[in-house]
Formats: C-alpha cells, structure tokens, sequence
C-alpha cells in the first residue's frame, strides 16, 4: 500500500517524474555494485574494530578514537546498505515513520564521524603541543567524550521525526530528502561545515607549532609514533573533507533552489555514494599509514584463514609451531625490542 504521505512529497518535488518503477523490484547492475562496495565498508570497519579490540597495543587513547570512527564508518556502510534495498519503489509503501528513520540513521552516522573527527583533533593538540603522556586511569574521559558524540549526533538525526519537517508545508521541502525542511537540512550542514573548518583550524595550528619547535617536539620519547599518528588523522580528515563536500554543497544548492528548477538534484545517488566511499578509504589509509595496524591487520586474517604467518616478528597458530617457526624465533625477539615503529 502506497504512502500517500510520501507520494505527494516525492511527486510535488520532482522525484517521481523520471523514476523507473522496477528498480524496487530488481537490482540494477549500479545497485549491486553500491551493494558490494556497502558490503566491503562492513567487512573492512569490522575487521579495524576487532583488531583494535584484540590488541592490546592499541588500548590508548588515540586509538579509541580511531576506533569509534570505525564504528561510524561501520555504521554508515549498514545504513546505506539498507537505504539501497528500500529505496526505488519500495520507497512509496515505507511508514513515515520508517522514512524518517531510514534517512535519520545517516545523519547519526555522519555527525557521529565529524564529531569523533574533532574529538581526535583536540586529542591531537593536546598530545602534539602540550606533550601530555597518555593516562590509561583517565579512559574514562576518552569514553565520556565518545558518548557525548554520539549523544549528539543522534540528538541532530531524530530533530525531523520529533516534529521538524516539512510534512505540513510542501513549499519547504528539501528535493533530495523530500520529508526534510530545506531548514533543517541548512542546520545541519552549517554546523558540520563549522565542525570541520575548526578541525583544520586546529590541525593548521599544530602543524605551524611543531614547526616552529620541531627541536622540542624530537626530544619527546613518543615523537615519531605521535608524528606518523599526526600524519595518519590529517590524511583522514583531508579524505573526509574531499569525500563529504561535494554532496554538503549539493545539499546547500538543494536549500537555495526552488522545486523543479535544479536537475542536478535528482542526481543526489552519484554524490551520496562518492560520500560513502570515504568509509571504505579510512581503513586502507591506516592500513598503508601505520605499520603497527598492518601487522595486526595481517595477524588478523592470517588467524581467520588458520594461516600460521609472521606479523610483527611472530608467528600465529603457536600450539602447532613447526621446526621451522622456531627458527625465526630469535629474529622475532629482535624485531620486539625496536618497539613500536609506525611508517
């Protein structure tokens, strides 16, 4: 039975006027790519999160955050996973409800990223320019904080099912979220667009002061490590940035049009799944950053596969170590004293 609700919207803004009723039926050859690719998103974020759980290496600070941002970009493959099996026809026999929910869940996971985004940031000015030794007895600080990004990212994603849409006033109508108010959306991009013009403000100013005191910052005994983690966040936030903007300016264009009169609206898929590809990069990009996620990366699946391999200087699958494994036994011990070393 067809949502008159979101008939009438997606009819008054322009949706339905192109739209191919068989694609809620069978997956075009576009959506099942979009489909595999969401499914690599999961598989990847989940393998980033477990081995973070698993190694006790990570236990620290920075990497609990790097964690988190997993979970939104784990987050953010499931939602768009669902988003591409309900949408097409499937879109018009949907709850308001439901909708509401489909489309909120996206926001959650994106505001959850950028908030855990400028959680880092400030993690990293505090490390990189102050110099302060990370105190596991305080990681109840690091998990209060998390909590509050996702207490506030979930806050923005229900604002529209508690009251703020456009289901009275069609005039106010977004185009690529039709139950949206173009007020809301404008909310909500502004503050991320602040978000992450503070996050570069505050990586533009660590950058310009370890410069300036590279001498000082050399004589801490965490430099190199607290470097190449530098080095590694930038990298993510530079992805995000290059990522998400497209579709945030699509979405702005979107407030400042009237109905009908912007075709590349109708467009929005293109640049929501350029956006979604960013979760898949973010593993990768601490895969080829961090030697030390590699290694666990490997251990990792090496253990799935019941593969016994050499990671880190030591070998999985200990219980059946051969005659050659004990060989290597000697080198893996002098690989364990350099430490930890990130590319």
């Amino acid at each position: 039975m067809i949502n008159q609700d979101i008939y009438k919207h997606y009819n008054y803004t322009g949706k339905l006027d192109n739209r191919n009723t068989t694609n809620g039926v069978d997956l075009g050859p576009e959506k099942v790519v979009f489909l595999v690719i969401s499914s690599f998103i999961i598989l990847e974020n989940l393998i980033v999160l477990i081995a973070i759980w698993k190694n006790h290496r990570f236990h620290s600070r920075m990497y609990f955050f790097i964690g988190n941002l997993a979970l939104c970009d784990l987050l953010a493959g499931v939602t768009y996973t669902v988003n591409l099996l309900m949408s097409g026809e499937k879109t018009l026999h949907l709850s308001t409800e439901l909708w509401f929910i489909r489309e909120g869940s996206v926001f959650v996971a994106l505001g959850a990223s950028i908030f855990s985004l400028l959680a880092i940031a400030i993690e990293r000015h505090l490390t990189m320019i102050k110099m302060r030794p990370y105190d596991t007895t305080k990681n109840y600080r690091v998990f209060l904080l998390i909590g509050m990004c996702w207490l506030i990212a979930v806050a923005l994603g229900v604002l529209p099912i508690l009251g703020w849409n456009c289901l009275e006033n069609l005039p106010d109508c977004s185009v690529i979220l039709p139950l949206y108010t173009k007020k809301y959306v404008a909310f909500c991009i502004s503050i991320f667009m602040a978000l992450l013009l503070a996050i570069s403000v505050l990586y533009t100013r660590i950058y310009i002061l370890v410069k300036s005191s590279s001498r000082k910052v050399m004589k801490h005994s965490n430099s190199e490590h607290a470097m190449a983690l530098l080095r590694t966040v930038i990298i993510v936030v530079g992805v995000f940035i290059v990522c998400w903007m497209p579709l945030f300016v699509l979405l702005l264009t979107d407030v400042a049009c009237k109905q009908k009169q912007c075709s590349i609206l109708l467009k929005a898929d293109w640049f929501i799944s350029l956006a979604m590809m960013n979760s898949a990069m973010n593993p990768v990009i601490y895969t080829l950053a961090s030697r030390e996620m590699r290694r666990a990366f490997i251990g990792l699946l090496c253990g799935c596969f019941v593969t016994p391999c050499v990671v880190g200087g030591k070998s999985n699958g200990e219980g059946s170590r051969s005659k050659s494994s004990s060989q290597i036994q000697k080198p893996a011990e002098d690989q364990e004293k350099q430490g930890n070393v990130v590319t």
